[in-house]
């Protein structure tokens, strides 16, 4: 049985040498990665840079290809999510996985349901030991609400119920905060603050490194598929972790023009439209996005931004009101006409909208192009031209691995935005709908995407700007409209907006509809 290092009993998780291979492809290779009991340890890595694969590891998802993990100084082999479970560890994952229809309480036990007498399920006792759980840690969960009834935070903090329910010790958070607004961060920081003064561990995957400064005390950096190095928190700077990360200094500062703006490329007047369950989602939206600005859509997640993107890539038909793109009725337009006339779109859900899994990189990159030359000559596909193609972008936006030919359902989460981010930006459209572009992402493909969109801000084309990252909409909005239940409740120049107003608009106070 392999040894873990002397006094492991101050180490909740210890991973020694952890080799995984995917065929040739080396994902991890030799990581040592320790976590003491009742910290909150930051895990920060480029993409593809093999941190949710080391992660995956420890919850039972992926066995190692060689190496130990150690749990509270024992040898352990997780061979599946149960036996992470059993050992203590829980993984609230970056996509929430929670039935709608169901009660908060109804999807934390599920699966470890309570039975009383007669076979039947101890509902009441369910309920109370949910609603003592939420007390506890202070996560202020009502277990008898509908999960499709509640915020995006709240869902959130059902996910952690989840886990604490089944006794949960180490928890691993994916991207916590990727939906979150200010104010919902600082009640996540404070819900971990409780869970560690109770004992509990916390590993955070994140790209964010203010949250890493706010609420972890030591972060362990990857970069490419190497531990770089474990640092305290405190003792390192936002630039220097960046750096460590990319391995180059990173610039945060969006550097922009003055912005210079003409007429509207995008006019929305009196849009209603309604959600996939027949309910009002868009209540009299009128809008404009203007030639030479970037226009950010602000709003906590569930507002409306999803429909209203739908609305304007012809996905989701009105009922009533007016979409006008280059001075043309375009309401009525399929999404291949609206493409046509110079419309681009960066979907917020790449496996459902963006990509085909099954193809390859190089065939998702001209998607939208296929039938056109250089990638089509008489109706026969140019091999060459779309594999010569492929590897431009691909280096261009350092997707990896950097194999045209590779599926992109294989494809870590950020390298497919990647490819998305590639195909859209490089077609040249009169109006680019970023939604979310850059979730996911690590810092130095952050700074590139945020310059590529100030680029076409720059050339005279529009940009509409959907994103739940006030920090990415604070640095590359010249305006910004706040939507709050399916209404445009504010719309701010730059100047006017900070964080705290902003966050204020978002969850309906001081909101005036416009």
């Amino acid at each position: 049985m392999p040894e873990g290092t002397k006094n492991t009993v101050r180490l909740a998780v210890e991973m020694k040498r952890i080799t995984k291979r995917f065929g040739d492809f080396l994902a991890n290779d030799a990581i040592d990665f320790d976590v003491r009991r009742g910290e909150v340890h930051a895990l920060l890595g480029e993409n593809g840079a093999g941190k949710s694969t080391l992660m995956n590891q420890l919850y039972g998802l992926y066995l190692p290809s060689s190496g130990a993990i150690f749990i509270n100084g024992e040898y352990v082999r997780i061979t599946s999510p149960k036996m992470a479970i059993a050992r203590g560890i829980g993984m609230v994952h970056q996509h929430f996985m929670l039935v709608q229809p169901f009660t908060v309480t109804e999807n934390i036990v599920l699966g470890c349901e309570s039975v009383g007498v007669f076979g039947i399920l101890d509902n009441a006792g369910a309920l109370r030991e949910v609603e003592t759980l939420s007390n506890r840690y202070g996560l202020a969960v009502d277990p008898g609400a509908r999960i499709q009834d509640i915020s995006v935070a709240m869902q959130q903090r059902v996910e952690i119920l989840k886990c604490l329910y089944r006794g949960a010790e180490i928890l691993i958070l994916d991207e916590p905060t990727a939906v979150l607004t200010p104010q919902e961060i600082d009640f996540l920081a404070e819900i971990i603050r409780n869970l560690t003064a109770e004992g509990k561990t916390v590993i955070i995957i994140t790209h964010k490194l203010r949250e890493i400064k706010n609420m972890a005390h030591r972060c362990t950096v990857i970069r490419k598929g190497v531990k770089i190095g474990t640092v305290d928190v405190a003792s390192r700077s936002e630039s220097e972790l960046a750096e460590m990360m990319v391995g180059r200094a990173v610039t945060f500062e969006v550097e922009k023009a003055p912005v210079r703006t003409s007429e509207p490329v995008l006019s929305l007047h009196e849009v209603h439209a309604r959600n996939n369950r027949g309910l009002p989602a868009l209540k009299g939206i009128s809008l404009d996005v203007k030639r030479g600005e970037i226009l950010a859509l602000a709003g906590v997640d569930g507002n409306g931004q999803s429909e209203l993107v739908e609305v304007l890539t012809g996905l989701r038909r009105v009922d009533s009101g007016s979409v006008r793109f280059r001075d043309a009725e375009i309401t009525d337009f399929s999404p291949g006409q609206r493409i046509e006339r110079g419309l681009a779109a960066i979907p917020e859900d790449r496996q459902k909208r963006g990509l085909v899994g099954p193809f390859t990189i190089a065939e998702n990159l001209i998607l939208e192009e296929h039938t056109q030359p250089p990638f089509s000559r008489s109706g026969i596909l140019d091999l060459q031209a779309i594999g010569m193609h492929a590897r431009m972008l691909i280096d261009r936006f350092d997707i990896r691995p950097p194999r045209e030919r590779y599926r992109a359902s294989s494809l870590s989460g950020g390298n497919q935005q990647k490819v998305i981010l590639a195909r859209e930006i490089t077609r040249d459209p009169e109006l680019l709908i970023a939604s979310q572009p850059t979730r996911g992402l690590d810092v130095g493909a952050i700074e590139y995407v945020h310059k590529r969109l100030v680029q076409v801000r720059d050339e005279g084309k529009a940009v509409l700007l959907v994103s739940l990252d006030l920090d990415e909409t604070l640095a590359l909005a010249d305006r910004i409209a706040v939507i709050y239940e399916g209404r445009i409740v504010a719309v701010l120049d730059r100047e006017e907006a900070d964080e705290r107003r902003l966050g204020l608009l978002m969850a309906g106070g001081g909101a005036v509809h416009v």
